[in-house]
C-alpha cells in the first residue's frame, strides 16, 4: 500500500484505533457527541424560526450559523464512525473530493458568517437608531448569499487545484477524513504551488476577517464603555460575549490543528486534534449561545412548556 506503481483510484483512511473493540467504542462515543451537537444546533434553528420575538437580524445570522454547524459536523464524523464499525476505510477519489469541497466550503462560510455577525453587533450598538434601516432583511439576505457564493468559488478552486495532482506513490491518508494537507503529502507531483495558494488564501481570508472583527469590537467596546447606565452596558456585553467566545473557539481549534506538524504515521494525537477541530466548535456554539442569551433560554422554556401543555 505504501509504494504503488499505478495511479491511485481510491484512498485508505486511518481508523480511530487498530483494535476492533476500541474502534467500536470510539465510534459510538463520537457518534453520541455528533448527535448532541446536531440536536443542539437544530434546536436553535427551530427556536429562532417559531419564536417571532427572535425574527431579528442577529438571530437570522445565528440560525444560519447553526445550520452551517449542523452541516459541518455531519461531513466527517458519521462517515468515519460508520466506516470504523463496518471496518471499511476505503474512500473513492470522487468521495474524497466531495468531502474536501464541503469541508472547505463550510469552514469558509462559518468564518465569513462570524465576520458578518460582528458587523451586525457593531451596527446594533454603535448605530441603534439606524439599525433597522442598515440591517434590513434584504441586506441580511445579500450578506448571507455573498458568503455562500464566494465560498463556492473558494472551495471549488482549492478542491480542483488539489485534484489536478497525481497520486501514485501511496493511497494511505493519515487522517480519518480527506483533507488537503494529507493529500499533498502523498502526491507524487510538485505541490509547492498548492501550498502557496493555500497559504495565500488563508492569509487573505483569515487576516481580512480577523481584522474586520477586531475593528468592529474595538468600536463596540469604546461605545459601550461610554454608556451612562451600567445595566445597558451589561446588556450590550451579554449580546457580544457569546459571539466573541465562538470566534475564538473556531480560530483556536483551527489554528491549533493546522499549525501542528502531523506525523506520517497518523498518530492518535493527530486524530484527536482533528476530532477536536471537527466536533468541539459545532457542539459548543449552541451551548454558548444558550447559556449566555436570555432570549434563547426563554424561548426554549416556552417551547418546552407548550409541549408539556399539549401532552396534558
Amino acid at each position: 500500500m505504501s509504494n504503488l506503481t499505478t495511479t491511485v483510484t481510491e484512498f485508505l483512511l486511518m481508523g480511530f484505533s487498530d483494535t476492533q473493540e476500541l474502534q467500536i467504542l470510539y465510534s459510538l462515543l463520537f457518534f453520541l457527541l455528533y448527535s448532541a451537537g446536531l440536536l443542539g444546533n437544530l434546536l436553535i434553528v427551530i427556536i429562532t424560526i417559531f419564536d417571532r420575538r427572535l425574527h431579528t437580524p442577529m438571530y437570522f445570522f445565528l440560525r444560519n450559523l447553526s445550520i452551517v454547524d449542523a452541516c459541518y459536523i455531519s461531513i466527517t464524523v458519521p462517515p468515519a464512525s460508520i466506516n470504523s464499525l463496518v471496518n471499511n476505510r476505503f474512500i473513492s477519489i470522487t468521495g474524497c473530493a466531495a468531502q474536501i469541497f464541503l469541508m472547505v466550503f463550510i469552514a469558509y462560510v462559518e468564518f465569513t458568517l462570524l465576520t458578518v455577525m460582528a458587523h451586525d453587533r457593531y451596527v446594533a450598538i454603535c448605530h441603534p437608531l439606524h439599525y433597522t434601516v442598515i440591517m434590513r432583511p434584504s441586506v441580511c439576505m445579500k450578506m448571507t448569499l455573498t458568503c455562500l457564493v464566494t465560498g463556492l468559488f473558494y472551495s471549488g478552486f482549492h478542491t480542483g487545484y488539489t485534484f489536478r495532482l497525481s497520486f501514485c506513490q501511496s493511497n494511505v491518508i493519515h487522517q480519518f477524513f480527506c483533507d488537503i494537507p494529507s493529500l499533498l503529502k502523498i502526491s507524487c507531483t510538485e505541490t509547492f504551488s498548492n501550498t502557496l495558494s493555500l497559504l495565500a488564501g488563508a492569509l487573505v481570508i483569515g487576516v481580512g476577517c480577523i481584522s474586520f472583527i477586531t475593528a468592529s469590537y474595538v468600536r463596540i467596546f469604546s461605545t459601550v464603555l461610554r454608556f451612562p447606565v451600567k445595566e445597558h452596558q451589561k446588556k450590550a456585553f451579554s449580546t457580544c460575549v457569546p459571539h466573541i467566545i465562538v470566534v475564538f473557539l473556531f480560530l483556536f481549534s483551527g489554528c491549533y490543528v493546522y499549525l501542528q506538524s502531523p506525523s506520517d504515521s497518523g498518530s492518535l494525537q493527530d486524530i484527536i486534534l482533528s476530532i477536536f477541530y471537527c466536533i468541539v466548535p459545532p457542539i459548543m456554539n449552541p451551548i454558548i449561545y444558550s447559556l449566555r442569551n436570555k432570549q434563547i433560554k426563554e424561548a426554549v422554556r416556552m417551547v418546552m412548556n407548550r409541549k408539556l401543555f399539549l401532552k396534558e
